[in-house]
């Protein structure tokens, strides 16, 4: 991890392997203060209060959560004084999208040489995934620490004079996704709406309405984007994750009408400038996602997580990329 000051008052920590927990926070080092994300264990969340505290003494008055996914939530508990915020739709997504138990019985089930074994059978990419997560995190200790100021569309902060404004702009990456945005900086720190040099996951909405939150990121013109994934950017990168959706959506439209399924859609997709960013066979989820569309389902009909990992490991091994998440 390291800390990068990206304007005046404005700063992030990035989580530089860039796979999947791997996110990225923020600072707003005036007024009170706020903190943006707040990692994915114990341990990061403590190495960015750390980091943050070469530029900022004591707590932060805020914490804004730009979505429920545990990787963007598990160190709020730290914050016991702050004020949490974020989409109204987290007080009832938070506890099943970011429910550490779940974590914790996967690492730990790893130990067990009889659990590795039938992993390796039955759910391969559970295990792999399993593995590359013990590389860094343990989900243990964590005990999830809920919004308590939610809001539906619209939120400001006011920073002694500093505003802060909090935008609705999901369902996307996942239903709560929210854009923090610092005007008199042109900062936004964009949550998992944007992955720079990674590929990203369309988990909820539509393409449309993941197409109209990137839209909304390059309405505000922000010189400087903190991404949830990946290195610090400009509006380009905003530019390239349109592109490569829209290539994904009019490639699976073809193998869709041809009556491929997604698996073979996805592994006969080439990738081109799009295969160079982290963990290419995310892909999968992105096809199934399109295919949704096609045959008309909901967008927030539930996904077998244990099938799309075990479809990305797939995937990576038929397309001869490393298998990374």
């Amino acid at each position: 991890m390291k800390l990068q000051q990206v304007s005046d008052h404005c700063f992030a920590v990035l989580n530089e392997t860039n796979r999947v927990c791997d996110a990225n926070s923020g600072l707003i080092n005036v007024g009170r203060g706020v903190v943006v994300d707040t990692q994915s264990d114990l341990a990061h969340a403590r190495q960015m209060i750390e980091l943050f505290g070469q530029v900022w003494s004591g707590m932060p008055g805020y914490v804004v959560l730009t979505h429920e996914d545990i990787d963007h939530v598990a160190g709020n508990q730290l914050f016991g004084d702050a004020e949490i915020i974020g989409h109204s739709s987290m007080l009832e997504r938070m506890r099943p999208a970011a429910d550490p138990a779940e974590y914790q019985k996967l690492l730990h089930g790893i130990d067990d040489p009889a659990t590795t074994a039938m992993l390796e059978t039955v759910h391969p990419g559970v295990l792999a995934v399993a593995r590359q997560l013990k590389q860094d995190y343990s989900f243990d200790g964590i005990e999830l620490a809920l919004p308590t100021t939610v809001f539906d569309e619209r939120y400001v902060l006011d920073l002694d004079g500093t505003e802060v404004h909090l935008i609705y702009a999901g369902p996307a990456h996942q239903l709560g996704d929210v854009i923090v945005h610092v005007p008199s900086e042109g900062v936004v720190f964009a949550g998992d709406l944007l992955f720079n040099e990674s590929t990203p996951m369309a988990w909820a909405g539509s393409y449309q309405q993941f197409f109209d939150a990137l839209d909304v990121i390059t309405t505000l013109s922000p010189g400087v984007i903190v991404p949830g994934h990946g290195p610090v950017c400009g509006i380009d990168a905003v530019a390239r994750e349109r592109e490569y959706f829209q290539y994904v959506l009019e490639e699976s439209r073809k193998a869709f009408d041809s009556g491929q399924s997604p698996a073979d859609a996805a592994a006969d997709i080439n990738l081109g400038p799009y295969a160079a960013w982290k963990a290419p066979a995310r892909l999968i989820i992105n096809v199934e996602r399109a295919y949704r569309e096609f045959r008309g389902e909901p967008t927030d009909a539930p996904w077998n997580t244990l099938a799309i990992f075990d479809g990305m490991y797939q995937l990576a091994q038929k397309s001869g990329v490393a298998v990374e998440f």
